[in-house]
């Protein structure tokens, strides 16, 4: 049996990758963007953890975790690009398991939802469980597409394979020197 995950987010691009990084880890994912498709969602599919935005275009993710947690048991992780020690505490009482801040490593939530279902995380022999996955972006004010590259966002057509000498510039963009 599959372990269920329900993502709730209203960035697309970022819901379809937290989808393909947890399915990539063995895990059941659907994806909601706003908070009354994921209450919906919730009925409909009985997640066993459900990942949350705190700001939705129709309600905030508070108002969805209260909902769910009304019809169904289940651990909820927060993401969130709004660290304030306000929301950080709201989160604690009403009983949220973990909280990350956006932009965050997928490896980090993919630990934290793995960790509520008691489930080890399976690696492959020289390889990781999500092997080739690119995370990618696209910026709201430019038209290039941003990639995580060592758990910073970098220009995608501007990183080189390992066999091709790197300009430079390039350095400087992949270490922020």
């Amino acid at each position: 049996m599959l372990n269920k995950v329900l993502v709730v987010d209203d960035e697309q691009l970022l819901a379809q990758n937290l989808q393909d990084y947890l399915q990539a880890q063995a895990l059941e994912v659907r994806i909601a963007h706003d908070g009354a498709h994921g209450i919906a969602e919730a009925d409909d599919f009985a997640p066993d953890v459900m990942v949350f935005d705190y700001r939705l275009p129709d309600m905030e993710g508070f108002q969805v975790l209260d909902a769910v947690r009304q019809n169904r048991k289940c651990h909820f992780v927060l993401i969130t690009g709004h660290p304030t020690a306000e929301v950080c505490e709201r989160a604690r009482q009403l009983g949220v398991s973990h909280i990350l801040f956006k932009p965050f490593p997928l490896a980090e939530l993919a630990r934290a939802v793995c960790d509520l279902l008691g489930m080890e995380r399976e690696n492959r022999t020289g390889a990781s469980p999500s092997e080739g996955f690119v995370e990618r972006r696209q910026s709201r004010t430019e038209s290039f597409p941003l990639q995580l590259y060592d758990g910073s966002w970098v220009l995608a057509d501007r990183r080189r394979s390992s066999t091709t000498s790197k300009a430079s510039d390039d350095e400087q963009m992949l270490t922020g020197e």
